[in-house]
């Protein structure tokens, strides 16, 4: 369910920031243009919002800035402790993409550089609670690393790996990226009409819309 990457983040939330936006070369690519990316999910979703693997707060507070109300969630406490620290107010619970409660119905899932932490069954999995969950029009907007084939992954991880960024590859290596195909097949299979845009050379905008026909009714 990603929690054992939930350790991972007591070191990265002192670095996090300044990877994101740009201080670290290793993953210079990978971040290229955050806070476009933000911009892009928080544009698309529909309040009210929950929010998975919050972070430090960053995408949290472009939906706050849309005046849209975010219940967010994430599984690290020492994250949940610096997007307090933030953003005071907002609800911060301890959770992650397939065990939550956020006493709201939200209209929107959102996420950003997390649903990796999932392998395929699990993100399937998440998608059919989605559906159960959403109303008919409801949106699952997420940007994370997705890669066109299994080939095209592997190459990457030879690029990275002879450009001397071990840690990108470490990471390429140890979580669970999947590809365009699985992951459309997954979402559509659950319910749901999806497009997909790159905004980097890593990260594709999944913007998924719940068919109407499966889950709870639609409340305008």
């Amino acid at each position: 369910m990603g929690r054992e990457f939930v350790e991972i983040f007591d070191e990265w939330v002192h670095t996090y920031d300044d990877s994101v936006y740009g201080k670290d070369k290793e993953y210079e690519d990978v971040f290229a243009d955050y806070d476009g990316i933000l911009q892009a999910v928080a544009d698309l979703a529909k309040g009210p919002v929950v929010e998975f693997g919050v972070g430090t707060g960053n995408l949290t507070e472009k939906l706050l800035g849309r005046g849209l109300e975010v219940a967010g969630i994430e599984p690290n406490r020492a994250m949940r402790e610096a997007t307090a620290q933030k953003l005071p107010g907002t609800p911060l619970i301890d959770g992650d993409f397939l065990e939550f409660d956020a006493k709201l119905e939200a209209k929107s899932f959102v996420s950003t550089y997390a649903f990796h932490h999932l392998t395929d069954q699990e993100k399937a999995r998440a998608f059919k609670l989605y559906a159960e969950k959403l109303p008919a029009g409801g949106k699952v907007v997420f940007a994370d690393t997705l890669f066109e084939t299994e080939e095209a992954k592997q190459q990457k991880i030879e690029f990275e790996s002879a450009r001397g960024y071990a840690n990108l590859v470490e990471d390429l290596n140890r979580e669970y990226y999947t590809t365009l195909p699985v992951m459309q097949q997954l979402i559509e299979a659950a319910g749901f009409a999806v497009e997909f845009t790159q905004l980097n050379e890593y990260v594709w905008l999944i913007n998924a819309t719940k068919r109407s026909g499966n889950g709870r009714e639609s409340r305008q």
